[in-house]
């Protein structure tokens, strides 16, 4: 039973008190200033009781403690480190220190939004800020099943139309990935091949033409590559600490098939690969996981440079010579290049692969990732001379 009564205080003040009782058919009290409010919380927590999900404001907790909680099971859970890292940091940085005294309880859509606007005003990215608020309603969840809070205030802010728009927002920001600009073209990949020497080179390859990410080429086993098939079959990956794991998603388990040049490159160097316990096809010295940072200072930069695929850094070095950097800084330039060259037409030296195929050999984790990232790679069927071709045919 729910009543809504006014309450005289001390100091004269009229005051509406709204009284029900819980799930567990305790008693509470709940005080406002005016009537409409006193009846709008009790229709909220009429359907939150018959709902099994109301938590009276006594029970909240603050959003510094459900995040405590939070990562506490993440931990338990036996999620990557990395993860468990990125996650604390989102709270650590940014959750914590703007609403980390706010009670569960008044954390309400508008607040959120409020709380997603400072983000974006203290100069957070829109990539930080969405990272952020992703995990604020994991945090959210994580407390709604410990009985902690009634609503997930920011999935249910997801579920608005809001969501695709500033999705939109964020693709236009970035824009389209372009070739020579963002994926190497065709002749900087065949200058790189060329440059390619030492260990390096069969890393690279695999990168150029198999399409690893670095987690996976770190990773990579010997015992997942077979030569007599050429074909490499994507099973765990290392993180940036170096812990071996599973690919991050069911789609990331995968079998690429590589090309002879990549076959003759593996055969050379397994004669000479360094071993060690974990089997890797690219290890350091030691046979344990080679750094992410070694491989783009020793490996890629200088394979780049030796290559001439650069850019002028605007310095010039104590000969007054202009100083030199690898045009593309990063291993993902050169898996974007395999997508690429998986789209482009036979004619033009691609494999001209369908899109799902694609998809497929990316590792990822749907069509829809493939076709938002390379979708504009792919050929149109509306060129100048099937436009005229078909305007011929018509008119006939």
């Amino acid at each position: 039973m729910a009543t809504i009564r006014k309450r005289t205080l001390p100091s004269g003040n009229s005051v509406w008190l709204a009284e029900y009782r819980d799930g567990s058919g305790k008693r509470r009290f709940k005080q406002f200033d005016r009537r409409k409010d006193a009846d709008t919380f009790l229709l909220t927590v009429r359907g939150e009781v018959r709902d099994g999900i109301h938590v009276a404001a006594s029970q909240s907790v603050t959003v510094s403690t459900a995040a405590d909680d939070w990562l506490m099971a993440v931990k338990a859970a036996g999620r990557e480190r990395s993860t468990y890292n990125q996650y604390r940091q989102h709270v650590d940085l940014h959750i914590r220190p703007l609403i980390g005294d706010v009670l569960l309880s008044k954390l309400s859509v508008p607040a959120a939004r409020d709380f997603e606007d400072q983000l974006r005003a203290e100069g957070r990215s829109p990539a930080m800020t969405k990272k952020v608020m992703v995990s604020l309603g994991s945090l959210l969840a994580d407390a709604q099943e410990r009985g902690k809070v009634a609503r997930n205030v920011v999935r249910e802010r997801s579920r608005t139309g809001r969501k695709a728009s500033d999705t939109r927002a964020e693709r236009r920001q970035k824009g389209k990935l372009k070739v020579g600009v963002d994926i190497p073209t065709a002749k900087e990949i065949k200058a790189i091949v060329t440059a390619a020497e030492g260990r390096w080179r069969p890393l690279l390859l695999v990168a150029i033409f198999a399409g690893l990410r670095a987690s996976e080429l770190r990773g990579l086993r010997w015992a997942d590559v077979n030569l007599d098939r050429a074909e490499i079959r994507v099973h765990q990956r290392a993180d940036r600490f170096n812990d071996i794991g599973r690919p991050k998603s069911e789609a990331g388990e995968r079998t690429v098939p590589i090309p002879p040049m990549v076959v003759s490159a593996l055969t050379d160097w397994k004669a000479i690969c360094p071993t060690g316990e974990l089997d890797l096809v690219f290890p350091t010295g030691a046979g344990t996981v080679e750094q992410l940072a070694n491989i783009r200072r020793r490996g890629l930069i200088p394979t780049m440079i030796a290559a001439g695929v650069t850019v002028d850094t605007g310095k010039k070095d104590d000969d007054g010579e202009p100083v030199l950097d690898a045009k593309y800084s990063g291993m993902h330039a050169l898996r974007h290049f395999f997508a690429s060259w998986c789209i482009n037409r036979k004619e033009d030296g691609g494999l001209g692969l369908p899109l799902k195929v694609v998809q497929e050999r990316l590792g990822h984790s749907s069509v829809t990732m493939t076709a938002d990232v390379y979708g504009h790679l792919f050929p149109r069927a509306d060129d100048l001379g099937e436009l005229a071709e078909a305007e011929r045919m018509l008119m006939a």
